[in-house]
């Protein structure tokens, strides 16, 4: 160990080139507020102070806290119900159109005009207090309490906007700018649908895109623009410089680089058909659907605050017995109704929640790091102990009675308390050595605590060698994946993943069990598959030529047939840190680093941070900027909400693949379906509307490796 502990420091120090510091970045987040049931929601509005107001049907609403309540404030007011409100240009007073008159209390309450009933339904003020009015058939311009009839806009009035000191309005046939006597067509327009204004220009949208137009002369300064999430524009804002749209599928902004970040689905929105935007003073945007008042809020945090968000959440409501729990939410999306489950994975999804701890303790040392890590591998411990098998690890356990997934593989427990559940895979197995290797590196000090280290992995590493590389569950059968003798291995052609994964876990678990134990028999058994059955060759197999090889029945299953399998990477990944750090001989590593370098160029447009940290400290490369990207737009709400992307018309498909790799480049992370590190990246579309939230070790893992390696100071 003493040899493996001087390799770990010079990895740290060769790993501190790549460190960068831990600045704030933006985070976007969704707040959704309580509306109360009922509403006919119309408009929302913003004021200078950051007020937020909604015009319904019923009356005039407000946001105080997190609930939209009547607004009573003004007692001449609180009964009455405004046709339109607005605020004013520049100085951002809120002005209220009755039917038979327009006011503010602004400027100690004196503008005000009364008006002839019913007659307007529409307003804006411009920065010198004028009031532009429009209704049915009337048109005016009013001011000082005085009224100024306008002509007609003959096809009507679709939207009207003071800016620069001037009003404009859109009609269904063209853009109109007031001279000071009337309106003046300024542009015709074919189905423009909203209007929005930026430096100079007037942003149009159609139910095809956006094009600008030149304020003054109407020629055009930007060209129809069509590659965007959802063309059929319904409203425009711009916040900041940056456009914002809202479509009957969500609402996207404009970035700096020119793309889009497209905010659809109830992660972000209660629903997708956008009715109206307002933004505050801090660019936060508040959405109105027909039925709920949304904010997409821009939040400056640092990656260690966003790594202490998802360890409170997690030791609030993700701890079942040690392992990392889903909750199932019942109604979706409602994390007051979370009810922990037990899973088909919970090892595996618990060794990732384990080796956070175990990278965190070995950052800080704080204690309470290490109490979780220890807490972790209790429920590890009892797998082994609560089934009546000698060495064979149970996937999971639960008090009798209350089990959820899979019935049919759980077994009675000698304690008549519990059940345990069988068929143990191998990728429980790959998070049994994974948990076992990092826990002994940076977890456990004293000599007790290694050998419960040890032992854990000497029994199960036992149990599959005395019943020839398979784990044996209570029906005396080799459970369907837990297999990696040589002739169940070596069955499988070069072109079938399984050989190559199954021959490089099997050695990562035979030599963390020598290092471990010293015991001479996993070293001599991890050279015997070496020599003798090709184990070596088989880990070096290049995996760009893994491709679809129909024919391989495995108990019924076609082993050839299938995609790429990102569970496999999983698994590969995980053991790599193992394989590695554990060869026998300097010449082992070498061979096993050419062989992580090629399974990582092929993952690599996934820009997973978690495979890159780990090539990172095993063949000494990653993708620094693809790390970085990763964690920051891996998602804060992690329910698992149905999302769609196939729609957007700004994104490139690729022609259908082995890899299903859907487009040349990732989406952000917080734009594509909730997925732990097994699943493909780049699908578009996916999620349980709403029915389960995870947990966040899929950051944590990835933040705290990142921190350990001085990835990330």
């Amino acid at each position: 160990m003493k040899k493996l502990t001087n390799l770990a420091a010079a990895l740290l120090l060769s790993c501190a080139t790549y460190a960068t510091s831990d600045q704030p970045f933006t985070q976007a987040v969704s707040v959704k507020y309580h509306v109360p049931a009922g509403l006919q929601l119309l408009k929302v509005i913003t004021d200078y102070n950051d007020n937020v107001q909604v015009l319904t049907s019923q009356g005039f609403y407000r946001l105080s806290g997190n609930d939209l309540v009547r607004d009573l404030r003004f007692r001449p007011l609180a009964q009455k119900v405004p046709v339109d409100v607005t605020t004013q240009e520049t100085s951002g007073h809120l002005y209220y159109l009755y039917p038979d008159k327009c006011l503010t209390n602004g400027y100690a309450g004196v503008p005000y005009i009364n008006l002839p009933l019913n007659k307007f339904n529409r307003v804006v003020v411009d920065a010198a207090g004028r009031m532009l009015l429009s209704g049915n058939n009337a048109l005016a311009i009013g001011h000082n309490s005085q009224l100024q009839e306008l002509p007609l806009i003959t096809e009507g009035v679709q939207s009207m906007a003071a800016n620069g000191g001037e009003f404009f309005i859109l009609s269904a046939k063209a853009v109109y700018r007031f001279d000071g006597t009337q309106f003046v067509r300024v542009h015709a327009v074919n189905g423009a649908t909203a209007m929005a204004f930026n430096g100079n220009d007037i942003i149009l949208g159609t139910a095809n895109g956006y094009y600008g137009i030149n304020r003054r002369t109407g020629d055009t300064s930007l060209s129809l623009q069509v590659r965007v999430p959802v063309p059929d524009i319904r409203a425009l804002l711009v916040v900041n410089g940056h456009l914002w749209a809202g479509t009957p599928e969500g609402a996207f902004m404009k970035t700096d680089a020119g793309s889009y970040r497209y905010f659809a689905s109830r992660r972000w929105l209660d629903q997708d058909v956008v009715k109206d935007m307002a933004a505050d003073s801090n660019g936060d945007v508040y959405i109105l659907t027909a039925t709920g008042l949304n904010k997409i809020a821009f939040t400056q945090q640092t990656l260690a605050q966003k790594a202490a968000y998802f360890e409170r959440k997690i030791r609030e409501r993700h701890i079942r017995y040690g392992f990392i729990a889903n909750l199932q939410l019942n109604p979706p999306g409602d994390i007051a109704s979370a009810e922990m489950a037990d899973t088909d994975n919970d090892g595996l999804w618990s060794s990732f929640y384990l080796g956070s701890q175990a990278f965190r303790y070995a950052v800080t040392h704080e204690a309470v790091a290490k109490r979780y890590a220890w807490e972790a591998f209790e429920a590890f411990e009892r797998i082994l102990s609560i089934n009546q098998l000698k060495g064979f690890p149970s996937r999971t356990f639960e008090r009798k009675g209350y089990k959820n997934s899979d019935p049919e593989r759980w077994r009675d427990s000698p304690d008549p308390e519990w059940e345990w559940k069988g068929h143990t895979s191998s990728d429980e197995y790959v998070a049994y050595i994974w948990v076992a290797a990092i826990l002994h590196e940076m977890v456990a000090e004293t000599p007790e605590e290694k050998q419960r280290v040890t032992a854990f992995i000497d029994k199960i590493m036992t149990h599959i060698l005395d019943h020839k590389y398979t784990l044996v569950d209570i029906d005396n059968k080799p459970t369907l994946w837990a297999r990696w003798g040589p002739e169940y291995i070596n069955w499988y052609p070069v072109t079938i993943g399984d050989r190559r994964l199954g021959s490089t876990t099997i050695m990562a678990g035979l030599q963390l069990a020598y290092a471990l134990t010293g015991k001479e028999r996993y070293k001599t058994e991890a050279y015997k598959l070496i020599n003798k059955y090709g184990y070596l060759k088989n880990i070096l197999i290049d995996y760009r030529t893994i491709k679809p090889t129909p024919g391989y029945l495995h108990l019924g299953i076609d082993m050839g047939m299938g995609d790429w399998n990102h569970s496999d990477d999983e698994m590969a990944f995980l053991t790599y840190w193992v394989l590695y750090n554990y060869a026998f001989t300097d010449e082992l590593k070498q061979q096993y680093k050419g062989a992580i370098r090629n399974h990582w160029e092929v993952e690599r447009p996934e820009k997973n941070a978690l495979w890159n940290l780990i090539t990172l400290a095993t063949a000494g490369e990653q993708d620094a900027a693809a790390t970085t990207w990763w964690l920051q737009t891996f998602p804060m709400d992690l329910v698992t909400w149905t999302i769609k992307n196939s729609n957007r018309k700004d994104i490139t498909l690729l022609p259908p693949n082995f890899r299903h790799q859907a487009t040349e480049v990732l989406l952000p992370l917080d734009e594509l379906p909730v997925h732990r590190h097994n699943a493909n990246a780049f699908t578009l579309d996916g999620g349980h509307e709403g029915e389960s939230e995870l947990a966040g070790d899929e950051f944590l893992l990835p933040y705290w490796m990142a921190r350990y390696l001085k990835v990330l100071e």
